[in-house]
């Protein structure tokens, strides 16, 4: 009886894979056909529990309309938090704000502040991050939690194999960032020797807005690319 019971619930998982794959093409399609319109953008990746009121869902906002300001659009995850500041920032400013959302069972809905006909919904993650990667033209990383982390990391990891071209990754807020920054080179580098000496320096680590700006066209002048719409 088991085994038929297993045998059952093996088969019925295949089946489901078998007609996911058809769902994972309509998001990836969808994804391209619509971001690949919209034009040059700087993501903001960040904590959805950061209130309104903290410091760097302000400072997010000023980041967000800084970019915008100097030619670029944002997209976020499209939720609440440093994402809605994200979001909020470049819509006050009269910028493009896209939002790329997911379904969570907690935390995760659309905030306001995504432009009506650049919100685009996804049920898988990977789907989700490729769509960063591929139409952002730099990654702006405020405080965050465990997927914030896993942005970073899939970010950096992509430009050190070179499955991507480099562009700015851009940590912000010394106080948060600074321990795993030590870590990296203390650990990983120096103590384990598991990254090259130039790997550290595909991140920076600022605390300002006109700092994120300043590195955004510095990279931008330097490769003689113009990021306006």
């Amino acid at each position: 009886m088991r085994a038929k019971q297993g045998n059952k619930a093996w088969n019925g998982i295949k089946t489901n894979d078998s007609w996911a794959i058809f769902k994972i093409m309509g998001e990836f399609v969808k994804g391209y056909e619509k971001l690949s319109q919209i034009g040059p953008c700087v993501s903001i990746f960040g904590s959805a529990r950061t209130k309104p009121d903290q410091k760097y869902y302000k400072l997010t906002e000023r980041i967000a309309q800084k970019i915008v300001d100097h030619g670029y659009g944002v997209i976020t995850g499209g939720g609440p938090g440093i994402m809605e500041a994200g979001n909020k920032g470049a819509h006050l400013a009269g910028g493009t704000s896209v939002g790329l959302n997911i379904e969570l069972p907690f935390e995760q809905h659309d905030n306001p502040y995504i432009d009506h006909d650049k919100s685009l919904d996804f049920d898988y993650f990977f789907v989700r991050k490729v769509m960063f990667v591929k139409y952002s033209q730099g990654f702006v990383v405020m405080p965050g939690g465990f997927g914030t982390l896993d942005e970073l990391f899939e970010a950096i990891t992509l430009i050190q194999t070179n499955k991507i071209d480099k562009f700015p990754i851009i940590l912000v807020g010394t106080e948060y960032w600074g321990g795993l920054i030590d870590w990296i080179k203390s650990t990983l580098l120096a103590g384990f020797q598991n990254i090259s000496d130039g790997d550290i320096d595909l991140v920076q680590v600022v605390d300002t807005e006109d700092e994120v700006i300043a590195i955004l066209d510095d990279f931008y002048d330097e490769y003689n690319l113009s990021p306006n719409f």
